[in-house]
């Protein structure tokens, strides 16, 4: 659902009827390209969908362990097509704003409990790649909101189907969570031995003896259980240094690479730089099967090759394209914004971008879900989570609230402030993130303790 917005927010009919204002400003003769789209009431509606997954995200952690990993994905199913259903039916801001705070909400409780319940159920060869398949799910998303967008676009309902067709993908993972199992250790954790037995099997395997994997499960519960201690609480203690540096700097830093700006204003972007407006959508409709391509690299590669080397690959990639962007607007469009881009080089930027988002798409789109996922230890499991998801949340509502300004009085030096996020987080990857290739749940503290830095914490 938050993958319509940047096309709905391009179409004129949704502009008159919500934010005329920003019509009047595109039709000046003088308009710098930058500043276009500067409007604080429609920045508000977008980014409403974040500051609500970032309290939902603070409460999920405690309806994980209560619940389960399956119910919090029900109820966030459930929340999704309520908002989506609203925003679909819209007759004035305050029901678009509604609709996107439930949506929020939806999307705070699945973000929540699907990377873990996926790295949960995965063998430990494979959980690198089922846990990219979330990131996957989300590119194929994007694709299909900017295809739909597309095609509603010259409708003057249009952004009403675009907004209402929300439903459909919330229909299918609420009913798509009612037809599985919760995950073994969430079972074992909520005391339900003999069901998490049956879940093992059925992940593993009929076949498989399972009773090794249960008892190591049944062990690491009885010792969280032990402890007896609020996680929120426990995750601050100087044995957990690690994990909760991790929690937080890497979502951050996977906002700060820029992505979810360009995902979601990419019409609007690419409109300001030169694209008319189905030619915008188009180009985002490339930039999403790019990255959807690339997430499928990810697929391959990541239990073979590693998360660091993704990463480091990555952020080598999505850097280069960011200061080519902003060279190229520097050239173009001069210092002021207000020379036009002829569309060869705005087709350079398209190129730039695209090569941009796969170097994203392979690296810090899927694995900044599948690193807090897994690890972990089972006591702090969800707490963990809920901290990563809280702080994508939070970066993702500063960074929308502000991005549209931004690009107005930074210009091209906005895409300078990227890069220069990415060649941060890049060294800090190199130096700070052990690789946790193949490595069971319950063993992942042997990564921090042999660690050159982390191990003073672990092991102190």
């Amino acid at each position: 659902m938050a993958k319509f917005t940047g096309g709905v927010t391009t179409m004129q009919p949704f502009l008159q009827k919500f934010f005329p204002s920003v019509l009047r400003k595109a039709a000046e003769a003088k308009t710098n390209i930058y500043c276009v789209y500067d409007s604080q009431v429609l920045t508000s509606f977008t980014s409403s969908l974040y500051i609500a997954g970032l309290a939902a995200s603070l409460i999920a952690s405690r309806l994980t362990t209560a619940i389960g990993r399956r119910n919090t994905m029900v109820l966030g199913g459930l929340i999704f097509l309520a908002g989506a259903a609203i925003n679909g039916g819209a007759a004035n801001i305050a029901m678009l704003i509604i609709g996107r705070i439930l949506l929020g909400f939806g999307v705070g409780f699945t973000n929540q409990a699907t990377p873990v319940y996926l790295s949960e159920v995965a063998p430990s060869k494979w959980r690198g790649a089922f846990n990219t398949g979330f990131q996957f799910f989300i590119g194929i998303g994007v694709v299909a909101a900017n295809c739909i967008n597309f095609g509603t676009a010259k409708r003057s309902w249009g952004w009403r189907l675009s907004l209402g067709l929300a439903v459909v993908p919330a229909a299918i993972m609420t009913i798509g969570a009612l037809l599985i199992s919760d995950t073994p250790s969430s079972l074992i954790e909520r005391g339900k031995v003999e069901q998490a037995r049956q879940s093992l099997r059925k992940v593993r395997g009929k076949d498989c003896d399972v009773e090794v994997e249960l008892a190591e499960l049944k062990k690491a519960s009885d010792v969280a259980k032990e402890a007896n201690r609020e996680p929120f609480v426990t995750i601050f203690e100087r044995q957990y240094r690690p994990h909760l540096v991790m929690s937080i700097a890497i979502p951050f830093f996977q906002q700060v690479t820029g992505i979810n700006i360009i995902a979601f204003y990419a019409p609007v972007l690419f409109q300001s730089v030169g694209f008319g407006n189905d030619s915008a959508l188009i180009a985002a409709i490339i930039l999403g099967l790019v990255n959807l391509a690339s997430i499928l690299v990810s697929t391959g590669v990541v239990d073979r090759y590693g998360r660091r080397f993704l990463f480091m690959e990555g952020g080598i990639q999505m850097f280069v394209c960011q200061v080519g962007v902003a060279v190229v607007l520097a050239v173009t469009t001069g210092v002021s914004g207000t020379k036009e881009i002829s569309k060869g080089y705005a087709i350079l930027v398209l190129v730039l971008m695209c090569i941009y988002a796969a170097g994203f798409g392979w690296s810090w789109g899927p694995l900044s879900w599948l690193i807090p996922s897994e690890i972990f230890p089972i006591k702090i499991r969800p707490t963990g989570q809920s901290i990563s998801v809280a702080v994508n949340f939070a970066t993702t509502f500063v960074l929308s609230q502000t991005f549209l300004t931004m690009l107005c009085h930074f210009k091209y030096g906005t895409f300078l402030f990227y890069a220069a996020w990415i060649a941060l987080m890049t060294i800090f990857v190199t130096f700070f993130l052990p690789e946790t290739k193949g490595i069971p749940l319950d063993s992942m503290n042997l990564v921090w303790e042999k660690h050159w830095y982390w191990r003073r914490f672990v092991c102190g």
